[in-house]
């Protein structure tokens, strides 16, 4: 009988390491959409680097806050006390960093704007990794299904 082989410590932390690398990148790309939009409306047709560092950044301190103080909530089975608040928390920071950093010309409706896309972004999130377990969960069932077929016609 083949031995189960527990994850190490090693894989279980750049496991949460990848997902917040790609959380990162994901939230970095939605926060940037919004901010060309608004760049854009206010006829300014370039970017800031200074406030591309500043998401960026922001943006793997958010991962950190969501993996490790919020039970990675946006990856949740459902959306309760703990995942609301962390989404509330995580949106709240954005916005005092985006307000104080300048990305929206420090507009009060524009900031408002992106408290609600940010909330947004996390449902939609919430979402997706919600269907793709499903698919990855019938697919893994689907090949559980053959695999105990040939099994089956070897014996």
């Amino acid at each position: 009988m083949k031995e189960k082989k527990k994850i190490s410590v090693w894989e279980a932390y750049l496991t949460k390491e990848i997902g917040i690398e790609f959380k990162a990148c994901l939230y970095f790309f939605a926060i940037l959409f919004l901010y060309c939009v608004f760049r854009i409306i206010e006829g300014d047709y370039s970017a800031q680097i200074l406030h591309l560092a500043e998401m960026i950044f922001t943006c793997y301190i958010i991962g950190y806050i969501q993996v490790y103080c919020f039970g990675n909530f946006d990856e949740a089975e459902k959306l309760k006390g703990k995942e609301i608040t962390g989404m509330i928390v995580c949106t709240a920071i954005y916005c005092v960093v985006s307000y104080f950093g300048g990305w929206f010309y420090k507009n009060l409706i524009y900031t408002l704007i992106f408290v609600a896309y940010l909330l947004l972004t996390y449902v939609c999130v919430f979402f997706i990794y919600k269907s793709k377990r499903q698919i990855d969960d019938k697919i893994l069932n689907d090949e559980l299904r053959l695999f105990q077929a040939e099994h089956k016609k070897s014996e």
